[in-house]
């Protein structure tokens, strides 16, 4: 899982680089310009393709945690082994599950700020603290992307964690399955 998530995260992380860049390209959204017109487009779709992928690297996590934590309890009972390790792993997962929370709201928020920005949505505003909404925007995606890098160090650290705590549980599965004569 540990190479899985590195390669997603840095997936992801690529392609809030290449909204970002395409963002900042745009002088001035409302231009009738064409050639403004397909850097907006182009700029909405990959931001909405960085949003979606990046939420699905955190549901990702999520679901690993999810199913290494009921495969730990099922083998803990089945084998009878001490629910240190169980509780080791939800202690990490509980410890996750709040920081890839805030980090799928705040995505979000960026899309949601986004949209407020463009000049042709019926949702936008003027300023906001005396920024215009881009810079709002602007200001939301870069520390969104600030905050998301560290919780996917937290997300990386914790899996890394949790897979030894795997290896540990597989490793006495096999030394009980080996004492009592059964197939490994």
């Amino acid at each position: 899982m540990n190479r899985i998530f590195l390669t997603l995260a840095l997936a992801g992380n690529l392609l809030v680089a290449a909204a970002l860049l395409l963002g900042l390209q745009i002088d001035d959204p409302a231009a009738r310009s064409p050639a403004v017109q397909a850097l907006v487009s182009w700029h909405l779709l990959t931001g909405l393709a960085a949003l979606c992928f990046t939420i699905l690297v955190h549901a990702l996590v999520l679901t690993y945690f999810m199913g290494t934590g009921r495969w730990l309890e099922e083998t803990t009972r089945a084998y009878g082994l001490p629910a240190d390790l169980q509780r080791q792993s939800w202690t990490l997962k509980y410890r996750v599950v709040p920081l890839l929370s805030v980090a799928i709201l705040l995505l979000i928020l960026v899309g949601a700020t986004g949209a407020a920005a463009d000049p042709a949505s019926h949702v936008g505003w003027g300023r906001i603290a005396g920024m215009a909404a881009a810079d709002v925007h602007l200001a939301t995606a870069l520390g969104t992307w600030a905050i998301n890098v560290a919780i996917q160090a937290a997300e990386y650290s914790a899996l890394l964690r949790n897979g030894a705590i795997v290896q540990e549980v597989l490793q006495e599965v096999r030394r009980i399955r080996m004492e009592h004569g059964l197939p490994v």
